[in-house]
């Protein structure tokens, strides 16, 4: 399954200085599904990728979409973190401007 599409939306900073949340990413795969709410967090061993999830009413959280293999996890951070990397430098590029 190839993923076709990825959108980056980066979260304000100075509206969440000390927030592990960076930025919310949506993917599509073979230009005709896309997952929503994917989110890039920064964690103690750096930047990871959480999938969509729900609180449930006994307060775990639960993913709403995630890939059943590994290497498509892996395929799926690796694009969207680098598209969050991509995002940074052109944010900073277009306020420098």
């Amino acid at each position: 399954m190839r993923i076709t599409d990825v959108r980056v939306r980066l979260i304000n900073k100075t509206e969440l200085e000390n927030e592990k949340l960076k930025a919310y990413a949506d993917i599509t795969f073979e230009d005709a599904f896309v997952v929503h709410g994917l989110k890039v967090v920064s964690g103690q061993k750096g930047i990871f990728v959480a999938m969509p999830c729900k609180k449930m009413a006994n307060g775990e959280f639960k993913d709403i979409a995630h890939p059943i293999k590994q290497e498509l996890r892996a395929e799926i951070s690796e694009i969207v973190i680098k598209a969050y990397e991509e995002a940074l430098k052109n944010n900073v590029t277009n306020k420098g401007e």
